[in-house]
């Protein structure tokens, strides 16, 4: 459901980095929005350099931009608590000065996204939906949470 996507100069973040940061985004978006962490999609672009520019200058320096797509018909105070939160996490993880970390959500319409062959729930619905779903489909999802890396935890089920 959310698709996180990092970009950042060429060779900013480390393997490591970038899975710490994808660690606390999964977090920070399954406990701000109750979504099973196996929805969560976190993608890193690195960018050539000299073709990363902010103000119209060439980026000196390092710099990452988040932009986050999520279902819409949160609150605006899990929204802005997800933001918060989003700031703090990739802040830490990176290593980055907050003045260095951007985020932007998008909210999209449930019934504009498709994920593992099944159009999406609204925020809510997830527990029945994941119920109705055909076993296989189930199994699938519920089995991308056990491959987690340690230090996110697996949802069992969706809340």
């Amino acid at each position: 459901m959310p698709t996180y996507r990092c970009t950042a100069s060429h060779g900013l973040l480390d393997t490591e980095r970038k899975a710490a940061i994808a660690r606390e985004i999964t977090r920070i978006h399954s406990e701000v929005t109750g979504a099973a962490t196996f929805f969560a999609q976190v993608i890193f672009d690195e960018v050539p350099s000299g073709n990363y520019f902010v103000g119209g200058a060439r980026l000196q320096g390092g710099q990452i931009f988040v932009n986050g797509q999520i279902r819409a018909g949160r609150s605006q105070l899990d929204l802005r608590r997800l933001l918060k939160d989003l700031l703090a996490g990739v802040t830490a993880a990176s290593g980055l000065s907050s003045q260095f970390v951007w985020i932007y959500v998008t909210e999209l319409p449930a019934r504009h996204m498709a994920e593992y062959g099944q159009i999406l729930p609204e925020p809510g619905d997830e527990q029945g939906w994941l119920t109705n779903l055909p076993i296989e489909d189930r199994t699938v999802m519920l089995s991308v949470g056990k491959r987690l890396e340690a230090g996110v935890s697996s949802a069992a089920e969706v809340s």
